[in-house]
């Protein structure tokens, strides 16, 4: 207790000492009264950066001499994120047997002319606080390393090496076909089926061209890549002129220095000469085609309808005022699911419903669906199209607050368009967007032929002349079925 006292009594004193100096400083006994927005005596000149806004958030673009290009981002601390994008992917794989894509994505960062297995590249990132990670996608193939900044000029000779000089050996190459064996059997045991529902729709909407190949390697095809094809098809599509070295968190003179050291006069294992057999080929769409100026409409609409599962926690942020919960998961109890998606691409793209419910009720379930996309051609509300707007928004500027999107986003960009839009252009894109955009897009999207693709039980399932037929009417009714018997 005297303890306690004492200390007490200790923390009055300093309490009371304190407030007699600010009465000092306040009452200007203590000190000259100074105005505030005039300089101290007797303190240096403080001197500020001078950096424009947009400025500072501006991608650099530098083209090499071979046709590489350079792009940059700043981002300030002690990490950044740094790779290689090609535009190579599975809608390239016209000309070759499906899976190629795969089989690199698998292979990436394994043994390099330079490094002896994939624990040597592990070790020398370790070294930086770095981690590694290779991801292809129908349209690209994306090499990345996060690492510490004063690491740059070993990340980029490491990345040099992983995409140009792989070794491909016999070994490398039969565990990779060992793990694509069994990516394709956990594909098809997942609960979740909408990785395979989205590969089925692209082939239903693309059936044998681009973006409709498959992204995964067809069972048949895993005996059939080899070395020899696998450095065919490198030979026609890693070439400088289709990829984009790209890094955020690091300054631009230096990622263009290390890119003239590692990527300008390096002769790739397979060899160099002209690429031949490029397919070029446009995505098509029977029926129709989604232009990239219809990007952000769409973008938008994908956020109205929204939706999600049946079961939600909810709270903000969670698209519980999107039509898709409005309408259909807080109406029809026995759905499951309800949830929009937007498939976007350079040359086209998709909007899509996935759905789900008990197979007594997928009739149910598609009528309602239909109905749905029938309503996106009519008047959007100017509340529900404010509110999807800001929420697009809010996710665009959330998502970029982390350094690998931004990577990923400023790659992408520059890798399709030789360009990026800032975060601040894209927001006002999607302010301009109008209730006429809205309804323009979907009329033009509700004219094209349906892509539906279905797993389970499907004995109730409507023909796919019944859905064309709903989507074609007013209501987006099913034609009604009657029965002599049950």
């Amino acid at each position: 207790m005297a303890t306690h006292m004492s200390k007490c009594r200790t923390w009055s004193r300093v309490q009371r000492f304190g407030i007699a100096a600010y009465r000092r400083y306040s009452s200007g006994s203590g000190y000259p009264n100074v105005s505030l927005s005039s300089p101290l005596p007797g303190i240096p000149k403080p001197v500020f950066a001078a950096v424009d806004g947009h400025e500072q958030c501006e991608t650099k673009i530098t083209t090499l001499e071979n046709g590489l290009k350079v792009a940059s981002q700043n981002k300030f601390g002690q990490f950044c994120t740094v790779g290689i994008l090609v535009n190579s992917g599975s809608r390239h794989e016209t000309k070759y047997p499906s899976g190629i894509a795969h089989f690199l994505e698998k292979l990436a960062f394994s043994s390099t002319a330079q490094y002896g297995s994939k624990d040597e590249i592990l070790l020398t990132l370790e070294k930086h606080g770095g981690i590694c990670d290779c991801q292809t996608s129908r349209d690209t193939t994306m090499y990345a390393v996060s690492a510490e900044v004063k690491g740059l000029d070993t990340v980029v000779s490491l990345l040099s090496d992983a995409v140009l000089q792989p070794r491909l050996l016999d070994e490398e190459i039969e565990m990779t076909r060992m793990a694509v064996r069994f990516e394709l059997e956990d594909l098809n045991m997942r609960p979740d089926p909408e990785p395979l529902l989205t590969e089925m729709i692209h082939a239903a909407a693309y059936r044998g061209n681009t973006v409709g190949l498959p992204r995964f390697c067809p069972v048949d095809n895993v005996e059939k890549i080899d070395k020899t094809l696998l450095h065919t098809y490198l030979r026609s599509y890693y070439c400088p002129e289709r990829m984009v070295l790209a890094g955020v968190g690091i300054e631009h003179e230096q990622l263009v220095a290390c890119a003239r050291k590692y990527l300008l006069d390096v002769k790739p294992v397979w060899g160099a000469g002209t690429p031949a057999n490029v397919d070029l080929s446009v995505a098509q769409y029977t029926g129709g085609m989604v232009k990239e100026d219809e990007f952000i409409p769409f973008a938008v609409l994908n956020m109205m309808m929204g939706g999600g599962g049946s079961f939600s926690a909810g709270g903000p942020g969670k698209g519980m005022f999107t039509r898709l919960y409005l309408n259909v998961l807080n109406r029809h109890h026995w759905m499951y699911n309800a949830t929009s998606y937007h498939h976007s691409y350079e040359d086209s793209g998709l909007l899509c419903i996935h759905a789900s419910a008990d197979p007594r009720q997928v009739r149910e379930m598609v009528e309602i669906i239909t109905r749905e996309f029938i309503q996106m051609a009519g008047t959007a509300g100017e509340m529900e199209l404010e509110r999807a707007k800001t929420q697009l928004k809010s996710m665009l500027m959330m998502n970029l607050e982390s350094r690998p999107v931004i990577f990923e986003d400023v790659g992408r960009q520059v890798l399709a368009t030789g360009k990026r839009k800032l975060p601040h252009q894209l927001c006002d894109l999607i302010s301009n967007v109008t209730g006429s955009d809205i309804k323009r897009v979907s009329t033009k999207m509700l004219r094209s032929k349906p892509a539906v693709a279905a797993l389970g039980d499907l004995r109730q399932m409507p023909s796919y002349e019944h859905i064309q037929a709903a989507l074609s009417s007013k209501d987006g009714r099913l034609p009604r079925m009657y029965r002599l018997f049950r």
